[in-house]
């Protein structure tokens, strides 16, 4: 994030003490100075604003630097008016900048007609910083349990992100190159309660035993949207006894799991059937929550994996741009899905959860789904 006003206000050298300088700070001083030192070289830069500055005194002075006429050549050199205007706008926002500041930043300018290569690696280091923001955006709303619309929230702040990556992909076009090089992300977090999630999953397996006609209707489910392995597995049978057309229920769906080798990991059949019989709710009510979960999630981690690219000052920006898309791409995906399956549905609408047998139901998700209707 750019620094606040207040910084401005703070001594230049006690900042420079604290705050160690990055490289793209020198590049600033450097590219400042060339335009105080020569004027005319405004012209030869572009694709930035004073926004894209790290220091906002730096902003401030590059703002008024434009903002005021560009005098002649001859005249600049012969008197400091242009200077002392330059100054005197710039302090209006960044009080701190002194004349002697502006002598620091003209000694620190190795070649002036090197202007345009000093606003190159500002504009570089700004579309870092921007889509860095974007990505902590995109995983703090995902991760957001208060919103009222979390997914419809989510997929706004994705959509900004892709928006900002296509302005700097237009700025930095393509080349051939190698794919960023960043720290992978921990694995996809369980949004919310995990137990819930739980609850879920076994509601879903359970209503879809109960009714196997429904799970045709589910294409838009993957394994993938499970939190849990041996509940993605379990799908997996269910989905595949549906489209064999074969006999669906606690017990078929039991014999393909011991066949798929999912008992091998120690789940017990009599726990199984118990689970499989306890149907509480539709499929697709189930269904649509593990989804929504999954699309958060993955949100989530897109944004995580997007800001551990910027976090890298190596990365370049094409790099950031290959990367992000790639991520973005996995977002994309399911969010397909989750259109698909509300597809018709008003988004600020989610269906009851109708209940499909007497019983009782077994877990507080079901008590919830039977006694309320919830917001997508």
């Amino acid at each position: 994030m750019s620094p606040t006003p207040d910084d401005a206000l703070d001594d230049l050298d006690d900042l420079l003490d604290t705050y160690p300088p990055q490289p793209v700070y020198y590049a600033e001083q450097a590219l400042l100075g060339a335009l105080l030192l020569e004027p005319h070289r405004l012209h030869e830069v572009d694709g930035i604003k004073p926004e894209s500055f790290s220091n906002y005194a730096h902003g401030a002075l590059f703002g008024a630097i434009h903002a005021l006429p560009v005098p002649a050549p001859a005249q600049h050199a012969q008197d400091t008016n242009w200077l002392n205007a330059v100054l005197a706008a710039a302090r209006e926002d960044a009080r701190a900048l002194t004349a002697a500041y502006l002598h620091t930043l003209i000694q620190a300018c190795p070649q002036p007609r090197h202007a345009p290569a000093y606003a190159r690696m500002i504009e570089a280091e700004h579309a870092r910083w921007t889509l860095r923001a974007h990505a902590e955006r995109l995983a703090l709303t995902a991760s957001d349990g208060t919103l009222p619309h979390p997914v419809l929230d989510a997929l706004s702040e994705a959509d900004a992100l892709a928006r900002a990556l296509d302005d700097i992909a237009a700025r930095f076009p393509s080349h051939s190159g190698s794919p960023p090089r960043a720290p992978t992300p921990a694995p996809r977090a369980v949004l919310g309660n995990p137990e819930e999630a739980v609850d879920e999953e076994r509601l879903l397996l359970a209503a879809a035993t109960a009714h196997p006609d429904d799970v045709e209707q589910l294409r838009w489910l993957s394994t993938d949207d499970f939190t849990h392995p041996l509940h993605a597995g379990l799908w997996q049978c269910l989905t595949a006894l549906a489209r064999r057309r074969a006999p669906v229920d606690p017990v078929t769906v039991v014999w393909e799991a011991q066949q798929r080798g999912l008992l091998a990991s120690g789940a017990e059949p009599t726990g199984l059937l118990g689970l499989l019989k306890t149907a509480a709710g539709s499929a697709e009510y189930w269904g649509e929550r593990i989804l929504q979960r999954s699309v958060l999630a993955t949100a989530h981690q897109v944004g995580l994996r997007i800001g551990a690219f910027t976090d890298n000052p190596a990365t370049t920006p094409y790099q950031l741009i290959l990367g992000s898309r790639r991520a973005l791409a996995d977002l994309s995906a399911v969010r397909a899905r989750w259109q698909h399956a509300t597809a018709g549905t008003p988004p600020q609408r989610r269906r009851a959860a109708v209940t499909t047998r007497a019983d009782p139901p077994t877990t507080t998700v079901a008590h919830a789904a039977r006694s309320t209707r919830e917001t997508r």
